[in-house]
């Protein structure tokens, strides 16, 4: 494209996700959001008039058709990633999808297949690749510091999903492994040099969100991968006091911790709770550790500066659409192993629709 041109944005959501993909992009000298779409007017409105955005929408076709637009990023519910990416490809947009990719694996060879056929760029946003204190964890590992690797682990915890639809299964496909496993699985993937993943093993449980969620609420995964190496994610929806984010590297020669949170944040305590500069994660009376420049520890801004950069100069992403199958197909691996009580070995195919139903059965 016309190296002068800035890479013109829609934006498909107008909630969480939504906003923090707006705030991102802000800093992102060669991104202009010209559009945003939600169902809801009001929505639509409100978002557009609060982040300067010139044009709103509430019909994903009014989006498209704006020749402006290069890239649509899509943060609407996972049950509708599909749809709109395969319009998006028709319409020759690149396209940025929120985590997890889509609901199924048959969903995500489609979204691949599409995207090639169009020659667009399909990008998975997955923040973790580009968290600044993630970043330089990896390049310890990788440059010698600690080792070969041997024990890779990650844990998310919080108090409940940001997005609504989570707690529906039939929208959202899944639980705490749907929501949050699927940042461990590519991180993990990421760390270890796309090292193919030969097993899956995992626990799940609805521990406390019984009356909201047939989904898990709590989930510990631990893969194996070819070249010897272990990994184990924790994911919980019922931890307390805001969100908890971090990572070890145990090598041959050294180990690493790094806590995304604490050390850039200032410990707090609140007996009225914290609001974060985009929304609270979780409840936060008590104590908490409040973050400063939240999207940016986060690496929200430098994903979108990457993925902006691959519309703009025809660059490989770090995430890929294939990288977001892979995802998937080791939470789909994840969802049998919990429902069978037995080790799953990849490659793990699977018709269901939504993960979910693969634990479930056990009933």
């Amino acid at each position: 494209m016309d190296m002068g041109k800035k890479v013109g944005i829609g934006l498909i959501g107008s909630q969480f996700i939504a906003t923090i993909h707006a705030e991102a992009l802000k800093t992102v000298a060669d991104a202009e959001v010209l559009a945003v779409m939600s169902p809801t007017e009001g929505n639509a409105r409100s978002f557009a008039q609060k982040h300067g955005i010139p044009n709103y929408f509430t019909n994903i076709d009014a989006l498209l058709a704006m020749k402006e637009i290069d890239m649509v990023v899509i943060g609407a519910p996972n049950l509708l990633h599909c749809e709109i990416t395969l319009k998006a490809a028709k319409a020759g947009k690149h396209v940025v999808v929120e985590k997890p990719l889509c609901m199924n694996l048959q969903e995500a060879d489609l979204m691949i297949d599409a995207c090639k056929q169009a020659s667009v760029k399909l990008m998975y946003a997955e923040e973790l690749c580009f968290t600044p204190k993630y970043v330089r964890l990896k390049a310890l590992l990788d440059e010698g510091a600690l080792g070969k690797p041997v024990l890779l682990k990650q844990s998310e915890k919080h108090d409940g999903p940001h997005a609504a639809h989570f707690w529906d299964v039939e929208r959202s496909g899944g639980g705490v492994t749907m929501d949050m496993g699927c940042h461990a699985i590519q991180f993990f993937r990421w760390l270890n040099k796309n090292n193919p993943i030969k097993t899956v093993y995992a626990q799940m449980s609805t521990s406390v969100h019984t009356d909201k969620t047939e989904g898990d609420d709590n989930a510990i995964l631990i893969l194996e991968f070819e070249n010897g190496v272990t990994a184990i994610a924790e994911e919980s929806w019922t931890k307390l006091g805001g969100m908890d984010d971090r990572a070890e590297i145990h090598g041959s020669e050294g180990v690493a911790y790094a806590d995304v949170l604490q050390g850039n944040s200032i410990q707090t305590y609140s007996s009225k709770g914290v609001g974060y500069a985009v929304e609270k994660a979780g409840n936060t009376v008590g104590w908490s550790f409040t973050m400063y420049e939240e999207i940016w520890n986060y690496g929200f801004p430098q994903e979108f500066a990457h993925f902006v950069d691959c519309v703009k100069n025809n660059t490989t992403p770090l995430v890929t659409g294939e990288d977001g199958k892979a995802v998937l197909e080791v939470i789909f691996a994840a969802y049998e192993s919990a429902g069978t009580g037995k080790k799953i070995q990849l490659p793990f195919n699977s018709t269901a629709d939504k993960p979910y139903k693969l634990w479930k059965k056990r009933n």
